[in-house]
Protein backbone atom coordinates (compact mmCIF):
# COMPACT_ATOMS: atom_id res chain seq x y z
CA UNK A 1 0.00 0.00 0.00
CA UNK A 2 1.12 3.53 -0.68
CA UNK A 3 0.51 6.79 1.17
CA UNK A 4 1.24 10.31 0.02
CA UNK A 5 2.07 13.11 2.46
CA UNK A 6 1.41 16.67 1.25
CA UNK A 7 4.38 18.51 2.73
CA UNK A 8 5.20 21.32 0.31
CA UNK A 9 3.72 24.31 2.13
CA UNK A 10 5.50 27.25 3.74
CA UNK A 11 4.03 27.00 7.26
CA UNK A 12 3.81 30.79 7.55
CA UNK A 13 1.76 30.82 10.77
CA UNK A 14 4.53 28.98 12.60
CA UNK A 15 7.29 31.42 11.76
CA UNK A 16 10.04 31.86 12.88
CA UNK A 17 10.10 28.08 13.53
CA UNK A 18 9.54 27.47 9.83
CA UNK A 19 12.06 30.01 8.54
CA UNK A 20 14.66 27.26 8.22
CA UNK A 21 12.58 24.14 8.86
CA UNK A 22 9.56 22.82 6.91
CA UNK A 23 6.51 22.50 9.16
CA UNK A 24 6.37 18.67 8.98
CA UNK A 25 9.93 18.61 10.37
CA UNK A 26 9.11 20.65 13.47
CA UNK A 27 9.62 18.64 16.64
CA UNK A 28 6.73 17.86 18.98
CA UNK A 29 6.74 15.25 21.71
CA UNK A 30 10.35 14.29 21.01
CA UNK A 31 9.92 13.55 17.28
CA UNK A 32 9.21 15.62 14.19
CA UNK A 33 5.62 15.69 12.92
CA UNK A 34 6.44 13.65 9.82
CA UNK A 35 8.11 10.95 11.93
CA UNK A 36 4.92 10.55 13.97
CA UNK A 37 3.04 10.25 10.68
CA UNK A 38 5.40 7.62 9.29
CA UNK A 39 5.15 5.52 12.44
CA UNK A 40 1.36 5.78 12.26
CA UNK A 41 1.39 4.62 8.65
CA UNK A 42 3.76 1.75 9.41
CA UNK A 43 1.48 0.55 12.22
CA UNK A 44 -1.33 0.33 9.69
CA UNK A 45 0.68 -1.72 7.21
CA UNK A 46 1.93 0.86 4.71
CA UNK A 47 5.16 -0.07 2.96
CA UNK A 48 5.72 2.93 0.66
CA UNK A 49 5.34 6.64 1.29
CA UNK A 50 5.70 9.57 -1.10
CA UNK A 51 6.54 12.97 0.33
CA UNK A 52 5.25 15.80 -1.88
CA UNK A 53 7.80 18.47 -1.03
CA UNK A 54 8.78 21.91 -2.24
CA UNK A 55 9.88 24.40 0.41
CA UNK A 56 13.24 23.25 1.84
CA UNK A 57 12.78 19.87 0.15
CA UNK A 58 16.36 18.82 0.85
CA UNK A 59 15.62 18.81 4.59
CA UNK A 60 13.27 15.84 4.17
CA UNK A 61 15.91 13.84 2.31
CA UNK A 62 18.47 14.68 4.99
CA UNK A 63 16.09 13.53 7.73
CA UNK A 64 14.60 10.36 6.25
CA UNK A 65 16.68 9.37 3.21
CA UNK A 66 15.15 6.34 1.50
CA UNK A 67 13.30 5.30 4.66
CA UNK A 68 15.31 2.13 5.23
CA UNK A 69 16.19 3.17 8.79
CA UNK A 70 12.46 3.05 9.61
CA UNK A 71 11.70 -0.06 7.59
CA UNK A 72 9.67 1.72 4.93
CA UNK A 73 10.36 2.89 1.37
CA UNK A 74 10.28 6.68 1.02
CA UNK A 75 10.07 8.46 -2.33
CA UNK A 76 10.05 12.19 -3.04
CA UNK A 77 7.99 14.23 -5.47
CA UNK A 78 9.63 17.65 -5.64
CA UNK A 79 7.69 20.77 -6.65
CA UNK A 80 9.83 23.47 -8.25
CA UNK A 81 7.12 25.99 -7.36
CA UNK A 82 4.12 25.85 -5.04
CA UNK A 83 1.41 23.81 -6.76
CA UNK A 84 -1.26 23.56 -4.06
CA UNK A 85 -2.70 20.35 -2.64
CA UNK A 86 -4.23 19.21 -5.93
CA UNK A 87 -1.21 20.19 -8.00
CA UNK A 88 1.12 18.48 -5.55
CA UNK A 89 -0.82 15.23 -5.89
CA UNK A 90 -0.88 15.58 -9.68
CA UNK A 91 2.89 16.13 -9.68
CA UNK A 92 3.32 12.76 -7.93
CA UNK A 93 1.17 10.85 -10.44
CA UNK A 94 4.14 8.97 -11.88
CA UNK A 95 4.98 7.57 -8.44
CA UNK A 96 1.43 6.68 -7.41
CA UNK A 97 -0.74 5.82 -10.39
CA UNK A 98 -1.29 2.11 -10.80
CA UNK A 99 -1.53 1.43 -7.06
CA UNK A 100 -5.32 1.14 -7.24
CA UNK A 101 -5.90 2.99 -3.96
CA UNK A 102 -3.89 5.85 -2.48
CA UNK A 103 -4.01 7.36 1.00
CA UNK A 104 -3.34 11.11 0.98
CA UNK A 105 -2.71 13.07 4.17
CA UNK A 106 -1.83 16.65 4.99
CA UNK A 107 1.68 16.99 6.37
CA UNK A 108 0.71 18.77 9.59
CA UNK A 109 -1.68 16.25 11.16
CA UNK A 110 -1.24 14.14 14.28
CA UNK A 111 -4.00 11.57 14.81
CA UNK A 112 -4.90 8.05 15.85
CA UNK A 113 -7.55 7.63 13.15
CA UNK A 114 -7.50 4.23 11.41
CA UNK A 115 -6.73 5.17 7.78
CA UNK A 116 -7.72 1.72 6.53
CA UNK A 117 -11.35 2.59 7.26
CA UNK A 118 -11.06 5.48 4.80
CA UNK A 119 -9.54 3.29 2.08
CA UNK A 120 -12.20 0.63 2.62
CA UNK A 121 -14.88 3.28 1.98
CA UNK A 122 -13.82 3.64 -1.68
CA UNK A 123 -16.25 1.00 -2.94
CA UNK A 124 -18.22 2.62 -5.78
CA UNK A 125 -16.65 6.07 -5.44
CA UNK A 126 -13.44 7.84 -6.49
CA UNK A 127 -12.70 9.59 -3.21
CA UNK A 128 -13.31 9.19 0.51
CA UNK A 129 -12.83 12.04 2.96
CA UNK A 130 -12.17 11.49 6.67
CA UNK A 131 -14.22 13.74 8.95
CA UNK A 132 -13.87 14.60 12.63
CA UNK A 133 -16.31 16.47 14.90
CA UNK A 134 -15.96 20.24 15.02
CA UNK A 135 -14.06 21.30 18.17
CA UNK A 136 -15.42 24.43 19.82
CA UNK A 137 -13.03 27.37 19.95
CA UNK A 138 -14.47 28.61 23.24
CA UNK A 139 -15.93 27.08 26.36
CA UNK A 140 -19.73 27.05 26.48
CA UNK A 141 -22.30 27.75 29.16
CA UNK A 142 -25.53 25.77 29.46
CA UNK A 143 -28.49 27.43 31.16
CA UNK A 144 -32.21 26.90 31.70
CA UNK A 145 -34.07 28.72 28.92
CA UNK A 146 -36.99 29.56 31.21
CA UNK A 147 -35.21 30.77 34.34
CA UNK A 148 -31.81 31.66 32.88
CA UNK A 149 -30.20 29.79 35.76
CA UNK A 150 -26.76 28.56 34.77
CA UNK A 151 -26.55 24.77 34.83
CA UNK A 152 -23.16 23.82 33.45
CA UNK A 153 -19.83 25.07 32.15
CA UNK A 154 -18.13 23.01 29.45
CA UNK A 155 -14.58 23.77 28.32
CA UNK A 156 -14.30 23.69 24.51
CA UNK A 157 -16.65 20.76 23.86
CA UNK A 158 -16.70 18.67 20.70
CA UNK A 159 -19.70 19.64 18.57
CA UNK A 160 -20.89 16.32 17.18
CA UNK A 161 -23.61 17.86 14.99
CA UNK A 162 -20.98 19.37 12.69
CA UNK A 163 -18.04 17.72 10.97
CA UNK A 164 -14.82 19.08 9.51
CA UNK A 165 -12.33 17.83 6.93
CA UNK A 166 -9.59 15.86 8.71
CA UNK A 167 -7.13 16.21 5.82
CA UNK A 168 -6.96 12.44 5.34
CA UNK A 169 -8.27 11.09 2.03
CA UNK A 170 -8.56 7.86 0.14
CA UNK A 171 -8.52 7.99 -3.66
CA UNK A 172 -8.75 5.57 -6.54
CA UNK A 173 -6.43 5.96 -9.52
CA UNK A 174 -9.17 7.82 -11.40
CA UNK A 175 -8.52 10.86 -9.21
CA UNK A 176 -5.60 11.84 -11.44
CA UNK A 177 -8.06 12.55 -14.27
CA UNK A 178 -9.63 15.26 -12.09
CA UNK A 179 -6.47 16.97 -10.88
CA UNK A 180 -5.24 20.31 -12.27
CA UNK A 181 -1.53 21.03 -12.65
CA UNK A 182 -1.92 23.67 -9.96
CA UNK A 183 -4.75 24.15 -7.49
CA UNK A 184 -6.54 23.01 -4.36
CA UNK A 185 -8.11 19.66 -3.54
CA UNK A 186 -10.48 21.31 -1.10
CA UNK A 187 -11.67 24.09 -3.40
CA UNK A 188 -11.53 22.59 -6.89
CA UNK A 189 -11.44 18.79 -6.79
CA UNK A 190 -13.50 17.57 -3.84
CA UNK A 191 -16.55 19.70 -4.70
CA UNK A 192 -16.41 18.29 -8.25
CA UNK A 193 -16.38 14.71 -6.94
CA UNK A 194 -19.25 15.56 -4.59
CA UNK A 195 -21.32 16.95 -7.47
CA UNK A 196 -20.83 13.64 -9.30
CA UNK A 197 -21.74 11.67 -6.15
CA UNK A 198 -18.28 10.11 -6.21
CA UNK A 199 -17.08 11.32 -2.79
CA UNK A 200 -17.91 9.41 0.40
CA UNK A 201 -17.75 10.85 3.91
CA UNK A 202 -16.01 8.75 6.57
CA UNK A 203 -16.85 10.19 10.01
CA UNK A 204 -14.62 9.39 12.99
CA UNK A 205 -16.08 10.15 16.41
CA UNK A 206 -13.94 9.30 19.43
CA UNK A 207 -10.43 9.87 18.08
CA UNK A 208 -7.54 12.22 18.66
CA UNK A 209 -6.95 14.55 15.73
CA UNK A 210 -5.07 17.80 15.48
CA UNK A 211 -3.97 19.92 12.55
CA UNK A 212 -0.89 21.85 13.65
CA UNK A 213 -1.38 25.40 12.41
CA UNK A 214 -0.28 27.53 15.38
CA UNK A 215 1.95 27.52 18.45
CA UNK A 216 -1.12 26.71 20.55
CA UNK A 217 -1.73 23.61 18.42
CA UNK A 218 1.85 22.52 19.09
CA UNK A 219 1.28 22.89 22.83
CA UNK A 220 -1.92 20.83 22.73
CA UNK A 221 -0.30 18.03 20.72
CA UNK A 222 2.69 18.05 23.07
CA UNK A 223 0.35 17.53 26.03
CA UNK A 224 -1.52 14.71 24.28
CA UNK A 225 1.66 12.87 23.29
CA UNK A 226 3.07 13.25 26.81
CA UNK A 227 -0.08 11.75 28.34
CA UNK A 228 -0.16 8.97 25.76
CA UNK A 229 3.40 8.00 26.62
Amino acid sequence: MIALILAGGLGKRLRPLTDKTPKPLIEVGGKVIAEWQLEWLIRHGFKRVVFCVGYLAEKFVEKFGDGSSMGIEILYSVEKELLGTAGGLKNAEGLCRGEGKILVINGDIITNINPMVTLEALEGVIGAISLVPLPAIYGVVKFDSKTNIVQEFREKPIIHDYWINAGIYGFRDEIFDFLPERGSLEIEVLPKLASLEKLRAVPFGSVFWKSIETYKDLEEVEKFLTRAG
